[in-house]
This record gives C-alpha cells, structure tokens and sequence, in this order.
C-alpha cells in the first residue's frame, strides 16, 4: 500500500517587484552628474567594507507584497547590510532600511523632497540622516542641507567650517559650486571624484 503525500493545490505566489518607477534618472544633466559622482565617492570610501552598501536611484520597497509602496533615493548608504548587486531593495528582507540618504533637489521635485520623501525617511524608515542638495541653488537656502534624527524627529545639522559633518558617514558634506563633495575631517582632505 502506497502513502499519499499530500500536495498542496495552491502555488506559492511568486510576487515580481518592478525595478523602474517610469521616472527619468534625474531633473537635468547636471542633478545625474552630482548624484553618479556622489555615489562613486562613497562606494570608493566604504570600499573596504562588506557590509556597507552604496546605491542610489534604486526602488526601495517597504510593504511587503505592495509594489506600490517604493520610493528611490538618489543616493543611499545602508550600514550592516552586504555589498552586493541588487535589482531593488526589499526592506524586509534586507532587514534594514537606509542608514543615509541624499537627496539632489530641484524645484520640480520640491514637493515630493520636502514633503512626502522627508516624512517617509524620518517617520517610516528612520533614516538617521537626511541630506538636501540644489545643485541649481533653485530654491534651497542653504543649498545643502541636512538632518539627523532625534528620538521621533529631524533636527538641522550645524554647519561646521562650511561644512555638515555626517557621524554617520564619518565625512562632512558641502557644496561646492553645483557639485557635492565629501571631506575626510581625519586625513584633511576631500574625496576624489572619478573624473579626479
């Protein structure tokens, strides 16, 4: 007499998450030059660390089986989590949302920047620092600014030398011209870019 296994007649659902929003890369040559350079810079300064990942305008999902619940930092450093090649990045399974997130700014993506971004990093994925960069110098006054969460809320970065140091990067961030740099405040020295 044969045992019967039984079989379940309802497939596991496989859920496919998109890896493009329809969006452009970014508002103008100039806002995908400062968000590819400061990307570049990051990913040479954590190089040495596997579990330190850079990545920037990649869909971030945040609910799990909601392919409507995304939204794509410019740039972004997850710290604890491994350095490796991603379609997108599943927050639930990766266990961590963003340590930091930099977002380059302009006038057309204002709204969503200061609104609907700020809110989600600060109240959702508890983004321990925040960075706004205009490039353009659109609207932004500072043109770079930034924030580090305490308790449930943002509070202003102070600028220091002209600069906003970043305790989670190690680097201090600033603006020069319409481009973003980081500074080493250990070595004294500012990061190359790749075109450097």
């Amino acid at each position: 007499m044969h045992s019967m296994i039984p079989v379940s007649t309802k497939a596991k659902q496989v859920i496919r998450y998109p890896t493009s929003d329809g969006k452009p890369m970014a508002e103008t040559d100039i806002h995908r030059d400062v968000m590819v350079q400061s990307i570049w810079s990051l990913e040479r300064w954590y190089e040495d660390d596997p579990m330190v990942y850079v990545t920037g305008n990649l869909l971030v999902y945040y609910v799990p089986g909601n392919k409507r619940k995304h939204v794509s930092p410019d740039v972004f450093v997850v710290k604890g989590v491994a350095k490796k090649k991603r379609l997108y990045y599943l927050a639930w399974e990766e266990g961590k949302f963003p340590t930091a997130v930099i977002e380059i700014t302009s006038s057309s993506t204002r709204n969503e920047d200061l609104k609907r971004k700020f809110e989600l990093y600060r109240d959702e994925f508890r983004v321990r620092e925040h960075f706004l960069f205009d490039p353009r110098h659109d609207y932004l006054e500072p043109r770079l600014c930034g924030f580090r969460l305490s308790k449930a809320d943002y509070v202003p970065i102070a600028a220091l030398a002209g600069r906003l140091p970043s305790k989670v990067l190690n680097l201090h961030l600033e603006a020069d011209g319409q481009n973003l740099r980081f500074y080493d405040p250990v070595r004294g020295e500012t990061l190359r870019t790749a075109d450097e």
